[in-house]
C-alpha cells in the first residue's frame, strides 16, 4: 500500500477557493482503480493548512491517477507544501 500525507500552507483568503477547485479530483480519485481512500480537507486549527490524505493499493495505481499533478493556478496560491509518499508493508486496524 502506498500512503500519501501531508499539508500545504496557502493564503488564509485562498483556502476555500482551493479546496473548492479540488472537489472534482476528489470524486475521481475515489472512483479510481486502486484508490482506498482520498482526503483534502481544511485544518480545524491553522486557517492556512490543508491536509492530504491518500492511501492506494499500489504504486502503479497511484501513478496511473496522478497524471500530471496540481493545476498551475492550484499551484500558484501555494505557499509551502510538506507532503510525503510512504510505502506501507503492513496495516494494523484499530477500533
Amino acid at each position: 500500500m502506498i500512503v500519501v500525507a501531508g499539508h500545504l500552507l496557502l493564503d488564509p483568503d485562498a483556502r476555500n477557493d482551493y479546496l473548492a477547485g479540488c472537489r472534482e479530483v476528489v470524486e475521481q480519485a475515489r472512483a479510481a482503480d486502486g484508490c482506498l481512500d482520498f482526503a483534502i480537507s481544511a485544518d480545524l486549527v491553522d486557517r492556512r493548512r490543508i491536509n492530504v490524505l491518500e492511501r492506494w493499493s499500489s504504486a502503479a495505481a497511484l501513478e496511473a491517477f496522478r497524471g500530471a499533478g496540481t493545476s498551475d493556478d492550484q499551484a500558484s496560491v501555494v505557499r509551502r507544501l510538506s507532503v510525503a509518499e510512504y510505502d506501507v508493508a503492513a496495516e494494523r486496524r484499530l477500533g
